[in-house]
C-alpha cells in the first residue's frame, strides 16, 4: 500500500491482513522498487512452499489441482499419461513425480520417442549386444537398464513407431526386457511415464497407436493446461524467469514495466511455458534498462517470418542429432557408422566435419 495518510496501527492492521509492504508519501523510487522487489520474490516463494518446494510455479487452480493428483499419485507405481501441448512443462511434471516418489534416490531418465529414428531408438531403449546389428560393435546398456529403481521416462510416445509399441508392451506387461540380439531378457525395475501432445484416441482410430499399449501407459491421465488457461500463472513465471536470466546475463533489471507486465497476461501464448520464457530471455538480452519496457515486450512477442526456421536449419539439426546417436551406438566407429546411415566413409566424414563431430570422443 502507497499512502500520504498512514499510521503505524494503519500498517499493522495491513500487514495482518495480507499486505506485504506499507509505504508512505513523500517516498524515493528506488526504495519503492526494492520494497515491490521483496514483495515479488515473496509471492514466487510462496507459491513454491505451498508445494513443498515443487519446481512448478502456480497459482492457478487447475495446476494446484494436477499437482494434488501428482502428490497421489507419485506414491503408488501406477503408470502415467500426461497430456498436453507443446511447451507446457510435461517433463517437469514427470520429474516432480519422480521427486515426489519412492524412486526419488535413483535415476530419472527422459526420451523424446519422436526424436530418435526407429533402428536407434530401439536400440536406445532395450540396448543391444555386440554383433547383433551392423555397426554394434560393442554391448549397449538400454534405457530401462540405465533407469532400474527409478523412472523413464517417454516423451512423446504418440510418435513411438509401431513395431516398438508391440516391444514396449510386453515390457510393461513382463517387467523385463530382451536387448537386441540377445539369448535371454533381464528383468527390470523401472516406473514408466509416459507423455505426448496428439489425441491417442484418435491416434488408436487412425490405426497409429495400440488400444492395449494405451491401457498400460495411462493408468493415470494428467491433463496439463495450455499457458492461456492460467493466465494468473504469467506474472509469477516471468518474475521467476526474469530473475533467473537477468543473473545468468549479469544485468540489473528489476522487472516489467506495468503496462508490459500487462502485455505479457494478455498475450496468446500457443508455445506455452517454452514461449513465455524464450520471450522473457528476449528481454533480458536486448534490455538497456532497470525496468523492462512495453516495447521490449511487444518486440520480443512479434514472430515476423525470418525468425522462425529454416527447412535448411531444421534439416542440419536433424542430421547433427541422427550422428551422434549413430556414434553413441556404434562407440565411435566410422565404418560402421557410415553402414548403419547407408553412406560412404569418406561422405561420412564429410558429415562429420560439416557438424564439426569429433568420432573418438565417441570410443571407450
Amino acid at each position: 500500500i502507497l499512502t500520504a495518510h498512514g499510521t503505524i496501527p494503519e500498517a499493522v492492521e495491513a500487514t495482518r491482513r495480507g499486505v506485504f509492504g506499507f509505504v508512505t508519501k513523500p517516498y524515493e523510487a528506488k526504495a519503492l522498487l526494492a520494497e515491490i522487489d521483496r514483495a515479488l520474490a515473496g509471492h514466487v516463494a510462496a507459491a513454491k512452499q505451498e508445494r513443498e518446494e515443487s519446481p512448478i510455479i502456480t497459482r492457478s487452480q487447475a495446476m494446484l489441482a494436477v499437482l494434488d493428483e501428482a502428490r497421489v499419485v507419485a506414491a503408488t507405481d501406477a503408470s502415467v499419461l500426461i497430456t498436453g501441448d507443446t511447451g507446457s512443462g510435461k517433463e517437469l511434471l514427470a520429474q516432480t513425480i519422480h521427486d515426489w516418489s519412492p524412486r526419488r534416490d535413483a535415476a530419472f531418465i527422459a526420451v523424446n520417442c519422436g526424436a530418435i529414428p526407429e533402428q536407434l531408438l530401439e536400440s536406445e531403449l532395450f540396448g543391444h549386444v555386440k554383433g547383433s546389428f551392423t555397426g554394434a560393435v560393442r554391448d549397449h546398456r538400454g534405457l530401462f537398464q540405465e533407469a532400474q529403481g527409478g523412472t523413464l521416462f517417454l516423451d512423446e510416445i504418440g510418435d513411438m513407431p509401431l513395431p516398438l509399441q508391440v516391444k514396449l508392451l510386453r515390457v510393461l506387461q513382463e517387467r523385463e526386457v530382451r536387448s537386441v540380439g540377445a539369448a535371454r531378457p533381464v528383468a527390470v525395475d523401472v516406473r514408466v511415464i509416459s507423455a505426448t501432445h496428439r489425441d491417442l484416441d484418435q491416434e488408436i482410430a487412425a490405426g497409429r497407436f495400440r488400444e492395449d499399449l494405451y491401457y498400460r501407459v495411462n493408468v493415470v491421465n494428467l491433463r496439463l493446461p495450455p499457458l492461456s488457461e492460467r493466465r494468473e500463472d504469467v506474472p509469477l513465471l516471468a518474475g521467476h524467469f526474469l530473475a533467473a536470466l537477468a543473473a545468468k546475463y549479469n544485468k540489473k533489471i528489476n522487472g516489467f514495466a506495468a503496462e508490459a507486465a500487462e502485455a505479457l497476461v494478455r498475450a496468446p501464448w500457443p508455445g506455452n511455458v517454452r514461449q513465455l520464457f524464450n520471450v522473457v530471455e528476449k528481454c533480458v538480452a536486448l534490455s538497456t534498462t532497470p525496468i523492462v519496457p512495453l516495447s521490449l515486450v511487444e518486440r520480443a512477442l512479434s514472430r515476423p517470418s525470418e525468425d522462425l526456421e529454416s527447412f535448411d536449419d531444421a534439416r542440419r539439426a536433424f542430421e547433427r542429432d541422427y550422428l551422434l546417436q549413430l556414434l553413441k551406438i556404434t562407440g565411435g566407429n566410422v565404418t560402421q557408422a557410415a553402414r548403419v546411415a547407408k553412406r560412404n566413409r569418406s561422405d561420412f566424414y564429410t558429415l562429420l566435419n560439416r557438424h564439426q563431430i569429433d568420432p573418438a570422443l565417441f570410443k571407450s
